[in-house]
């Protein structure tokens, strides 16, 4: 062989181990920082665990919740139509409670609209009953305008 292929030769195999050694330089580059990014979060998350453990807070980021809890923390009334129907049926008036809960607003059949009081409708289930409300939702009070039995189809 002469020198010019054994230089070649050598340079050839010192840029495989220079890329190999990159190569591994970086993935030990990423683990260290995958490291320190979920230890970070690991912190992170018993702090907030520490702090908001003994608060009253709630995610409720959908409309369905959104609407539910803001009825749920006001004042209610109940309407003398809606009373009637529960004492009709014999309908302890924690279903307004539980309905709040379990229930599902049914947006196309409630009235957003309004400026002063929305009206919303919501669904669900009280002791195997499928019941239905119409809740006035105010400011500072909310209003049950109806209560009614949905019939199964």
């Amino acid at each position: 062989m002469t020198p010019y292929f054994k230089k070649f030769k050598l340079l050839e195999k010192k840029t495989i181990a220079k890329a190999y050694f990159c190569t591994k330089y970086k993935w030990m580059k990423f683990v260290k920082r995958l490291g320190y990014y979920l230890s970070g979060f690991a912190i992170g998350l018993v702090f907030l665990f520490f702090f908001l453990s003994g608060k009253r807070t709630s995610c409720d980021y959908g409309p369905n919740a959104r609407v539910k809890k803001n009825i749920r923390i006001k004042e209610s009334i109940i309407t003398n139509e809606a009373w009637a129907f529960f004492e009709s049926q014999k309908i302890d008036t924690s279903a307004i409670s539980k309905l709040l809960v379990n229930g599902k607003v049914d947006f196309k059949k409630s009235n957003t609209q309004l400026d002063s009081c929305k009206t919303y409708h919501i669904e669900g289930k009280y002791n195997e009953q499928a019941l239905g409300m119409v809740f006035e939702n105010c400011d500072s009070i909310a209003r049950v305008l109806e209560a009614f039995k949905i019939e199964k189809k």
